[in-house]
């Protein structure tokens, strides 16, 4: 990057320098902390697709990516469990994690709350109270029937939240949000006990549902949740550079420019989408933004433009490390992942209040 700096003894020309060295230096280091963490990525996606009730080589895992079916046209052993089972669960994980997490970091600059998560807009319960909805109004029983109403759930609740906090004297303040997104929450979460408890199947769902779990989902749900997680990666990104100066203070942001309220719009309809999308797709996974966000700003400073994509790479490494985990600890059985975040995450926000970091986002 070459910076311009001021005239040049009063003849009107600029003279160009090159960044300082200890810009260069940490501009390095966090390239390099990419670097790291997609091979971490890589690592763990390898381990998720090797991991399970049958444990598999790495010979075998190539086998069964790239192995061509027999003269009956039947699949190996090693092709079954890894194309059917592992693959699309592994590409589930890297996608939910990169969506909560960039979503986790997002909402906290966006909030200025450092306890912040994807829940506080109500899509979790959102999406929750449309799944045992459906079920009970149209006996639904297959999670590729009902995910889509998962995401409609997730999107009214985020429209709802945003609405209220639009209203009255504190409109568009971070407090206002979190206590509007808070009241839906809690309003949404009864409601679907409600539902749930009259009955037995919606009951069973919401159970299996409130796991939150990567396992079970196909390629058939999976590529359009990706699509709309893209698409809100792309208006978070946007969102970035204005984010930087919101956490500066309203009127200080307001003086540089920055259109507040458009900002705002547009950073909450990008978590509603990233959160929706992945809510529908593999139900609520608590702690796992708040989790991420912390750590990513601990390694990047409070630059957004390095922090979300941090968080979400990070996000994506979690997630998988905890369903390999969640394979392994009761094997032949498997606890859901989300239930393997929410242990992770307790002890993690225990230490976060113990030491105080709860300082502004």
């Amino acid at each position: 990057m070459i910076e311009r700096a001021g005239t040049n003894a009063g003849m009107g020309t600029t003279v160009d320098r090159p960044p300082a060295p200890g810009a260069a230096r940490s501009r390095r280091r966090l390239v390099a902390g990419v670097g790291t963490l997609a091979v971490l990525l890589v690592v763990a996606a390898a381990l998720s697709l090797a991991v399970g009730a049958r444990a598999l080589s790495l010979a075998e895992v190539w086998h069964g990516l790239f192995g061509t079916p027999d003269a009956d046209q039947r699949l190996s052993e090693f092709a079954l469990i890894v194309r059917t089972v592992r693959v699309p669960r592994t590409v589930l994980a890297i996608v939910a994690g990169v969506a909560l997490g960039a979503g986790g970091a997002l909402i906290q600059g966006l909030t200025r709350n450092p306890i912040a998560d994807t829940g506080l807009l109500g899509v979790n319960a959102g999406a929750s109270f449309a799944v045992v909805t459906v079920i009970v109004l149209f006996g639904l029983a297959n999670p590729v029937q009902y995910v889509w109403f998962a995401f409609l759930g997730a999107g009214a609740a985020g429209v709802v939240v945003f609405g209220l906090a639009s209203l009255g004297n504190g409109a568009g303040s971070p407090l206002t949000l979190a206590l509007a997104g808070q009241g839906v929450a809690v309003f949404l979460a009864a409601m679907t006990t409600a539902i749930s408890l009259t009955d037995q199947a919606s009951l069973n769902a919401l159970r299996f549902w409130n796991a939150g779990s990567v396992a079970g989902v196909g390629f058939d749900v999976i590529w359009p949740v990706t699509v709309f997680i893209a698409a809100g990666l792309v208006l978070a990104l946007a969102t970035l550079p204005a984010v930087n100066l919101l956490n500066l203070g309203d009127d200080v942001a307001r003086g540089l420019g920055v259109n507040i309220a458009l900002s705002r719009t547009v950073g909450v309809v990008a978590i509603t989408v990233l959160a929706g999308a992945a809510t529908a797709a593999c139900g609520p996974i608590a702690f796992l933004g708040l989790m991420v966000a912390h750590v990513a700003r601990y390694l990047t400073g409070p630059d957004y433009r390095w922090l979300v994509p941090y968080a979400g790479l990070l996000g994506a490494v979690v997630l998988l490390a905890c369903d390999v985990a969640g394979r392994v600890v009761t094997r032949p059985g498997e606890l859901p992942a989300g239930v393997v975040v929410a242990l992770a995450g307790a002890p993690f926000f225990a230490v976060l209040v113990w030491r105080g970091r709860f300082r502004s986002a």
